[in-house]
């Protein structure tokens, strides 16, 4: 079996992050470790959370790890809650990564023009450069793109595929050996993927109907489903068909439900479908 360990927050309620990541994997036949960076009582969008940071439990978590010699296919990080953090993350990564290991980052810091509550532009440009830079694939959203980069945040409606593709081309200028944007629309009530291959040059994308509604977390349920299928076998054009196909499931299994709740989408009703788009 494969094993992949995914290195991010416990939000305690809001489908998001680690709540999200363990069942997903799990479900697609995949061993999921956990590495939490914090523990939240709630995921940010919910006023007045709190936040136990978890930092100083990496490196003896490693070095455990280390002496009973366990190995790992994939290594996925998600929500990081501080600069320092992101470079004991890398130190961890780094202490049990093997040349083989499949490092997916998920810079998990922004959405819809703003950066999440707590981080800054510097924090989103270190990101950058000390974490991704270390990748082997990468996704952000335009957003968290953009504030990587430097660059102009552009507004779904107001940009080309010129955009994205300037973008694409200073995520992998970064070092990760592809990148994925998400949640990119280039025509009305379409979204989905573009990607850039660094190493050949090579564009892809996959889009999706556009679901009008959002929900805190989806980030999560792409990235996880993404590196599942990635560790079944899948090529990464095709894993991010997977991830995208699901994640608009999710979507619409949630607002089919008239007593839903805001702070999260329906996941598990839909796993039996995502099971069936990877041949299981």
């Amino acid at each position: 079996m494969k094993r992949v360990v995914s290195i991010q927050d416990i939000s305690c309620l809001g489908r998001c992050s680690l709540t999200v990541a363990l069942p997903v994997i799990s479900a697609m036949g995949v061993e999921c470790a956990i590495v939490p960076t914090a523990v939240l009582s709630t995921h940010t969008a919910f006023p007045g959370f709190t936040c136990k940071d978890l930092t100083d439990q990496l490196t003896p978590i490693a070095r455990h790890w280390r002496s009973q010699g366990v190995t790992f296919d994939a290594i996925s990080t998600g929500y990081i809650a501080s600069a320092p953090q992101a470079r004991q993350v890398l130190d961890f990564v780094a202490s049990i990564r093997s040349p083989e290991t499949l490092l997916v980052v998920d810079p998990a810091m922004a959405d819809n023009g703003a950066l999440y509550k707590g981080f800054t532009p510097e924090f989103a440009r270190a990101m950058g450069a000390v974490v991704c830079s270390k990748a082997d694939i990468i996704d952000p959203n335009i957003t968290e793109a953009a504030f990587m980069l430097g660059a102009e945040y552009k507004e779904d409606g107001s940009y080309d595929e010129d955009y994205v593709r300037e973008l694409l081309q200073g995520l992998v200028a970064l070092g990760p050996k592809k990148a994925v944007l998400t949640g990119v629309s280039l025509e009305p009530g379409s979204c989905g993927v573009y990607g850039l291959d660094g190493k050949t040059g090579q564009y892809f994308s996959y889009f999706n109907e556009l679901v009008d509604a959002r929900f805190h977390g989806t980030g999560d349920v792409f990235s996880s489903t993404t590196v599942g299928a990635l560790l079944n076998g899948l090529e990464l054009d095709e894993a991010l068909a997977v991830a995208a196909d699901y994640t608009v499931a999710c979507i619409k299994a949630t607002i089919s439900q008239p007593d839903h709740n805001w702070y999260g989408v329906d996941f598990e009703t839909e796993i039996p479908y995502l099971l069936k788009l990877i041949g299981k």
